[in-house]
């Protein structure tokens, strides 16, 4: 980690260069609310996935996205050196990369590319406790505030409310994600079709699923469970807002839902939620066990309608 010292004059803008998938994102939000605190009145701004970058855009501390695999981000990495690296960069005052950090050409040429104080900070920051923590580390800040937190917009509620209306009885909403980025984190997609079944009486559900998740469509459409699919995440931000709870597994969504402040049920296998855990202003129940599939359906769903009913007085 390269040191932060506290900003001592005006700055306009701040850019946050972060490589990470969803859930990574959703870990640094604590970290960007603290960059966000050190330079008041700032526009904070993140260079991502283009769609993670856009999904915080305007919903959170980031006031403004931009694409992690834009041109002049390329441009640091030719041969010859280009006027479109400084060009871009050069109109930030502070540069914050978790990118690339251990690539010294890299570090050269960013800090050749504009006149802005930069520093780099760990992708993968080490020590013990919440990653989120391990972020608020890499800025100089304490680990007293680990407040995730995006909030859907009016217009991406009323899109939610339109889509699930159309599929399912919104009161007493529970959502499923059953799906995540590696096999080995996932609870059976056949076990949270019985846990549908189980919830269906006092709840309605609904199963959001992403392109990854294709293969396990089927096994919930003879479940007679609606389907949500290939929705974009500023929707899947408002639904999971709006629903009693969640259920999911340790994955990106998961994150997201917790940022949003839902409450829900996230379950774990192999990863360690001390580490990992989903953090929100929302309650989340963390069942974990090895195997994942020893994790029995009336354990969920008993967790689950808690949220219901305390949800329903």
């Amino acid at each position: 980690m390269t040191p932060v010292t506290q900003a001592t004059r005006a700055i306009r803008r701040v850019l946050v260069i972060f490589p990470g998938a969803l859930g990574d994102l959703m870990c640094l939000m604590p970290a960007l609310a603290a960059i966000s605190r050190r330079h008041p009145g700032a526009s904070v701004e993140l260079m991502a996935r283009f769609e993670l970058a856009r999904l915080v855009a305007g919903r959170s501390v980031v006031a403004r996205a931009h694409s992690i695999d834009a041109r002049e981000v390329g441009a640091l990495f030719a041969d010859e050196t280009s006027g479109d690296a400084r060009g871009f960069f050069g109109d930030f005052e502070h540069i914050y990369s978790f990118f690339a950090s251990d690539d010294a050409r890299f570090r050269e040429r960013l800090a050749a590319a504009t006149d802005a104080e930069v520093t780099f900070h760990s992708f993968r920051p080490t020590g013990e406790g919440h990653v989120s923590e391990g972020y608020l580390r890499e800025v100089g800040e304490g680990a007293s505030r680990l407040d995730a937190r995006v909030e859907p917009t009016a217009d991406d509620l009323a899109a939610a409310r339109v889509l699930l209306e159309s599929k399912c009885d919104v009161s007493n909403l529970v959502v499923i994600f059953p799906g995540s980025g590696s096999p080995a984190k996932n609870w059976p997609a056949d076990k949270f079709a019985a846990l549908s079944s189980t919830l269906s009486k006092p709840s309605s559900i609904a199963v959001i699923l992403g392109p990854a998740e294709a293969a396990i469509e089927p096994i919930f459409r003879e479940a007679g469970v609606p389907v949500l699919k290939d929705l974009e995440l500023p929707t899947v931000a408002a639904i999971a807002s709006i629903a009693s709870a969640f259920v999911a597994n340790d994955s990106g969504v998961a994150h997201l839902g917790a940022a949003v402040g839902a409450s829900g049920v996230v379950i774990f296998g192999p990863t360690d939620p001390v580490r990992w855990r989903p953090i929100g202003s929302g309650r989340i129940d963390i069942l974990r066990r090895e195997p994942i599939d020893s994790v029995e359906t009336r354990e969920v769903a008993g967790a689950l309608l808690k949220f219901v009913e305390r949800r329903q007085r």
